[in-house]
């Protein structure tokens, strides 16, 4: 839980400047310094802190929460600081820095199942926050000492007065820093692994991180995506730190079980930390109070190496009670799929004549234009245009056949050659891509990787076109009129010729039959199909497609 900047930089919302914006933000000043004196308030030493920490500390006198209530509910296993905290940065401020606080009850659970695994030496939280897995942890194993590491100094200074009110201190060694930096040494006996790695997106990760997470993951002879979000880099970091007899329980967002760059995720759990259960929750659940993300629960032993795993489905927060539990699956298995969320469920019979949609069509995702305000455009645009599905929801407005390219917007296609156009077309396509040019179309990662930047290249028309993100099932669409499409849906192209009637037949098919449990479900219900998942759906084959459209036939 908890990855911050390691000064004191407040983010906002407000964007207006003026007195609003200057109250707003002194509020939210004043709301954490209230928090840090309230820890100095409970008897955190200020010749212990960090500079980090020293840096956020009132400049003036402050008045702190009640301190003998905030003792009081710490002493009764309540988190005070860390409900404050929460308070004075909004979620939307503390998305950015991965800082997302655990529910009691699924810190109990994973608590409870190391408990049943080790008596722990040592006790590793990465991203402590408040301290609510790390305080629970050494009040459970009174001979362990812990280690807390968080970037913000404000999670740090709840921490160790957490820690000092449960009279942990002495056992609690806290660092402000980077946990892919932590010096952690070699020590007798077990450690364990806990906590809630902090959820930031690739898109937030400086460069040089992107560069050590394949570099070291090379290293362990394994493969990193550049698109991993946080939480992968600090299980890598983890596995770095790790030796035989460790275990750790984590709990992060579940995407990884299926994306590419989830792939680490799963190397590192069927390989150096041996995952002995995993606990993917509902991803309608929604575990965290504020953040809509999903949940998934690893458990591992290194060095175990048991033949199976356990892997559970779990409705709510309230069915993770045992994290032991879950259907046995082998190892093995799971080191040879792509797609560990299809392994929790029931794989379904495939009736006779029935076969997977990619045996008899393959499925593509619309291009991507790079830049949809330069590219696509009204209708009376320019010339060289295409009709194109540039929206989902054309698709799931348009019914059971898009008939007509009437209302929809076009593709400004451009050939890569601009040489075969004739004088009077090139000087307009010059004036065009000037502008575009000037709107930096030619800039983009997309277009810079085009053999010709202005050359959308769009495919040919599919017969069917399939949404493929919503919360509802995808809509399947008969694309009689021809439309292009782009990256906001699918197109099913036929593998052998297939007449009208099969067509239809085959998309009035899918749209009966394929629900969101077919897809990939992130938080909130969203359900995602990717082209391979899409040609993973059972369909009738060619053989039953015709026999179905017989009596259409007359």
């Amino acid at each position: 839980m908890g990855w911050g900047p390691p000064s004191f930089v407040e983010p906002t919302q407000e964007t207006g400047a003026g007195h609003h914006g200057w109250v707003s933000r002194t509020k939210k000043k004043n709301a954490l310094d209230q928090i840090a004196a309230t820890c100095l308030a409970l008897g955190v030493d200020r010749h212990c802190l960090s500079p980090e920490e020293l840096t956020v500390l009132p400049d003036c006198p402050v008045e702190p929460l009640d301190p003998q209530e905030t003792r009081d509910l710490i002493l009764e296993g309540e988190d005070p600081l860390g409900q404050a905290f929460c308070a004075a940065r909004t979620a939307e401020e503390r998305r950015p820095h991965g800082q997302t606080f655990t529910p009691a009850p699924i810190v109990r659970s994973m608590l409870e199942w190391a408990r049943g695994r080790t008596v722990p030496a040592r006790v590793v939280d990465p991203g402590c926050g408040s301290g609510r897995y790390v305080l629970a942890a050494l009040s459970t194993f009174p001979s362990a000492t812990g280690v807390a590491v968080d970037l913000d100094p404000y999670a740090a200074l709840m921490t160790r007065a957490g820690a000092h009110v449960l009279g942990l201190e002495s056992r609690l060694d806290v660092v402000v820093g980077d946990y892919r930096e932590l010096n952690l040494p070699r020590i007798e006996g077990a450690t364990l692994f806990l906590g809630n790695p902090p959820y930031v997106r690739h898109h937030a990760i400086d460069g040089r991180w992107k560069t050590w997470l394949g570099e070291t993951a090379s290293q362990m002879g394994l493969r990193a995506s550049g698109l991993a979000g946080l939480h992968v880099h600090f299980l890598l970091a983890t596995a770095l730190h790790a030796q035989a007899g460790d275990v750790g329980s984590f709990i992060t967002s579940s995407e990884w079980l299926d994306t590419g760059y989830g792939r680490l995720v799963r190397d590192l759990l069927t390989g150096p930390l041996s995952a002995s259960s995993i606990h993917v929750l509902d991803p309608r659940s929604l575990p965290f109070d504020d953040a809509t993300v999903t949940g998934a629960i690893m458990c591992f032993e290194v060095g175990a190496e048991s033949p199976d795993v356990r892997i559970q489905t779990a409705e709510n927060v309230d069915a993770l009670s045992d994290l032991s539990a879950g259907l046995p699956v082998p190892r093995q298995r799971l080191a040879g799929s792509s797609r560990w969320s299809a392994i929790t469920r029931p794989i379904p019979r495939t009736p006779d004549g029935y076969v997977e949609l990619g045996e008899i069509a393959r499925v593509h995702r619309g291009a991507v234009t790079g830049a949809n305000r330069v590219w696509v455009a009204p209708r009376d645009a320019v010339d060289l245009l295409l009709p194109t599905v540039t929206r989902a929801r054309e698709l799931f407005a348009t019914g059971e056949c898009l008939a007509t390219t009437d209302g929809l917007k076009v593709v400004i296609s451009l050939p890569a050659d601009l040489n075969v156009l004739d004088e009077s077309d090139r000087e307009r396509v010059d004036r065009f891509l000037r502008e575009a040019e000037r709107l930096g179309a030619a800039d983009g990662y997309v277009a810079r990787r085009r053999r010709s930047w202005w050359s959308v290249s769009l495919a040919s028309p599919a017969p069917i076109l399939a949404t493929y993100m919503a919360r509802r099932p995808p809509a399947f669409v008969r694309n009689t009129a021809g439309a292009r499409h782009i990256n906001i849906a699918h197109g099913i192209y036929p593998r052998e010729p297939m007449d009208s009637l099969e067509l239809d037949s085959l998309a009035a098919y899918l749209r009966t039959s394929v629900s969101t449990a077919s897809g990939r479900t992130y938080a909130g219900g969203l359900t995602k199909f990717e082209p391979r998942e899409m040609e993973r759906l059972v369909v009738p084959g060619l053989p039953l497609l015709r026999e179905r459209t017989t009596p259409a036939r007359g």
